[in-house]
Parts: structure tokens; C-alpha cells; sequence
């Protein structure tokens, strides 16, 4: 199967590693995922990965309430190093090459960001896991996403979520909601349909980065999207 794009970013959220469990990290589901990023690797895809810290942080929230904004993005910008952490420990088990780099200064346990590094290891075939988000407090891992895709020269933003392409509503709750197969920015915009923040799809829309959103879960469907096949949602420039 020849993949559609060279170069992507995977974005995930930090639930997609809880599995079934409340919060923290499910070993089984981090390597299912593992299990998703070896063949698209051994396809020649050279892959970033941005992933959020919600499943460590909503162990900690309520001991957050009331907390100041930027000490409490703080914390989740750690989350996500300690989630990229375990990202990149899976990957050497099974095989697959990754390399972490912060946006935050952890030289102890994790090197610093620096782009010229990520795309040679990208070139060399590397998953380049970014942690920390962008380093700045008031901005989401979905913008972190955006940016990095940007950064790197990624030809597309995959979102690995829990369900099969975008919707007009959660389709959990609503046994009504209309599925999407193709979108642009403006309406992912307009119709406020929380795709990605707004930041992040401006982004994206300014850098004509398409995003495709699919299920994380479903066995062999990020190699499947990456061939055009699958199912997922596309959002582009045009209709």
C-alpha cells in the first residue's frame, strides 16, 4: 500500500492511553497504539507525534480547582512528558526508533526541542515524540499539534480519537448525530464542531495542512487512512 503523505503528525490525546481505566496510562492500549505507528514506520512514513496529558491530569484536577491558569497548564505540559516518556519506552520494546524533545528544558530526562534535530531524525526514519506542548501556558496540545505539523513541513495532521471521523454531535449521547466524511476549516469553525481548537484549525488552514480524524482503536486504521482507505474524516480547504 503507498501512503498518501510523507510526512505526518499524529496527534493524540492524552485519554487514548487510559483505555478503559479512569486516568493514567494502560499499557495494553499504549501498546495497541505502538501496534498502529510500527507499520506505517516500516511503510517509509516518517511520523511526528504530539500527545495531550489529560489522562495524568484528571488524576490531580481536583486538587487543581481553583488554581492559577498558567500553573496548572504547567502541570499538564509534565504530563505530557511523562506520557511521551512511556510512548517512546513502548516503541523501543516493539522495535520502532523514537526520540522525545521538549518544549520545556528537562535535559536530565528528556532532550530540548530544537528543529533542525527533529527533522533530521525524522529523516532518518525516527518517531519524533514533542512534549510539553508549545512551552507556553493558555495554548492546547491540539495547537502544540498544529504547530509542530507546521514546523516540520508535514504534508497532513492525523487525530487519532476514540471514534471514526467527526460529527455533528458526540454520537455516544446522540444516537442521531450526522457523521462527516469531508469538511473545511471554515465549517470545522463555524459549526463549532471541537475538532481541534480554533487556534489549532487556523493554523492549519494558514499552512493548507489537511486533518484527518479517525479511530485510534480500530486495528490497522492509521495504515489504512495513510492508503485512502478507512474511515475517517477530512478537512481541507475545499468541499
Amino acid at each position: 500500500m503507498k501512503p498518501k503523505y510523507k510526512r505526518i503528525l499524529l496527534k493524540l490525546s492524552g485519554e487514548a492511553l487510559m483505555g478503559d481505566d479512569p486516568y493514567g496510562i494502560n499499557r495494553a492500549t499504549i501498546e495497541g497504539i505502538v501496534a498502529e505507528i510500527a507499520p506505517v514506520v516500516q511503510m517509509g512514513v516518517e511520523m511526528g507525534v504530539v500527545i495531550g496529558g489529560g489522562n495524568i491530569f484528571r488524576g490531580v484536577a481536583p486538587g487543581a480547582a481553583g488554581m492559577d491558569r498558567a500553573t496548572a497548564d504547567y502541570m499538564g505540559m509534565l504530563a505530557t512528558v511523562m506520557n511521551a516518556l512511556a510512548l517512546q519506552d513502548a516503541m523501543r520494546q516493539a522495535g520502532v526508533a523514537g526520540r522525545v524533545q521538549s518544549a520545556l528544558n528537562i535535559e536530565q530526562v528528556v532532550e530540548p526541542y530544537i528543529r533542525g534535530k527533529a527533522i533530521r531524525y525524522l529523516e532518518e526514519g525516527k518517531v519524533v515524540i514533542f512534549a510539553a506542548g508549545t512551552g507556553n501556558p493558555f495554548f492546547t496540545t491540539d495547537t502544540a499539534a498544529a504547530l509542530r505539523a507546521s514546523e516540520m513541513g508535514c504534508h497532513a495532521i492525523l487525530k487519532g480519537t476514540k471514534v471514526d471521523g467527526v460529527y455533528s454531535a458526540d454520537p455516544k449521547v446522540d444516537g442521531g448525530a450526522q457523521r462527516y466524511d469531508r469538511l473545511t476549516y471554515l465549517e470545522v469553525l463555524s459549526r463549532d464542531l471541537r475538532v481541534m481548537d480554533a487556534t489549532a484549525i487556523s493554523l492549519a488552514r494558514e499552512n493548507h495542512i489537511p486533518i484527518l480524524v479517525f479511530s485510534i482503536y480500530r486495528d490497522g486504521g492509521l495504515a489504512a487512512v495513510l492508503g485512502g482507505q478507512g474511515t475517517y474524516t477530512i478537512i481541507t480547504d475545499r468541499e
